[in-house]
């Protein structure tokens, strides 16, 4: 497939599996059966079945889940790129899927934050999906870790 061709099924993702408007048929339709799909925030998916299994509980967890485009699609070959924004508030049900903490059911706490992410498209189908999102932005904004003290002043050297 060309690189349009594999930059459109990515597109098409972003807004059908990412986007404020969820449409669950779109893993069937795009995800690979064996789809690796890994993110810094939560355990990594093998499979459709794993990813359909995430999406739910992430969805059920933050209602208002939704992600965006904030820049044009990078192509080469198999592999597409792409920067993005987004969040949600966890309004719904408990979410345990972190490397840190879990949040009871409906806190109310809200996340926005940032991120890049490679897909590799073969044969029009999604094989990977490797993101890298500000992990510690989320887990400061649902109150799962702290922000570290402000810094001290710089010792002064030893002498000589």
């Amino acid at each position: 497939m060309s690189v349009e061709e594999n930059k459109a099924i990515v597109g098409r993702w972003f807004t059908e599996f990412w986007g404020p408007d969820f449409n669950p048929a779109v893993i069937d339709e795009l995800a690979a059966p064996d789809i690796r799909f890994e993110y810094s925030l939560h355990a990594p998916c093998r499979g459709r079945e794993e990813v359909r299994a995430f999406a739910a509980k992430f969805r059920a967890a933050f209602p208002d889940l939704a992600f965006g485009g904030t820049a044009d699609l990078i192509a080469e070959g198999d592999y597409v790129v792409g920067q993005w924004i987004g969040g949600g508030t966890q309004t719904g049900a408990a979410f345990d899927d972190m490397p840190v903490g879990a949040l009871p059911a409906g806190t109310g706490k809200a996340m926005r934050f940032t991120g890049t992410t490679v897909l590799k498209v073969e044969n029009g189908l999604i094989t990977e999906e490797v993101g890298l999102d500000d992990g510690v932005t989320v887990l400061q904004q649902l109150g799962l870790i702290t922000a570290a003290p402000a810094a001290r002043p710089a010792r002064q050297p030893w002498p000589v």
